[in-house]
Formats: C-alpha cells, sequence, structure tokens
C-alpha cells in the first residue's frame, strides 16, 4: 500500500465531505432523541463504506474500458457544472 496514495485520498475525501449532505442528516437523526448517537454513527457509517465500495467498483470496471485522462476529465467537468448549478441557484435566492 503507498502510504502517500492512502493520504491524499484520505484528505481529498475527508475535504470533500465537509459540510455535505450526509453531514447535516446525521446532524438531523442524532438530534432526535429517540436516536441512540451509536446507531445513527453506525448506520451512516456503513452507508458510506458501501456508497464508496460501489464508487471504488465502478471506477475500477469502467478504467478498462474508458481512458483515465477522460475519466478525469468527464469528473472534473461534472464538478464544475454542480458547482455553478449551485452558485446560480444561491445568487436566485438572495
Amino acid at each position: 500500500m503507498d502510504a502517500k496514495v492512502l493520504a491524499l485520498v484520505f484528505f481529498t475525501a475527508f475535504i470533500a465531505e465537509l459540510g455535505d449532505k450526509s453531514q447535516v442528516l446525521t446532524v438531523l437523526f442524532v438530534s432526535n432523541k429517540s436516536a441512540s448517537p451509536l446507531t445513527v454513527f453506525l448506520g451512516v457509517s456503513l452507508a458510506l463504506v458501501l456508497a464508496t465500495g460501489i464508487g471504488v467498483l465502478a471506477g475500477h470496471l469502467l478504467s478498462d474500458w474508458v481512458n483515465e485522462k477522460l475519466l478525469s476529465w468527464v469528473a472534473g467537468t461534472g464538478f464544475l457544472l454542480l458547482g455553478g448549478i449551485t452558485i446560480f441557484r444561491a445568487l436566485q435566492h438572495s
């Protein structure tokens, strides 16, 4: 295992997840007094592990047929589009 790649992936994913919808969902669930914080933590953690596993599997399968550079362009373009839509909507509501 390459420690540099592991650190890069960890910190990139960590920063990307801060303030994400899953954190808002977690706060909402744990604020419900009938839900145990441990139960919420385990449920959200398992969901994120499964979603990440699906992403890793899909990326691995796609990499056999699609050029890595093309995947990077598509992913980057998608992030830019989502960011642009988010900014546009925020400007409309202010």
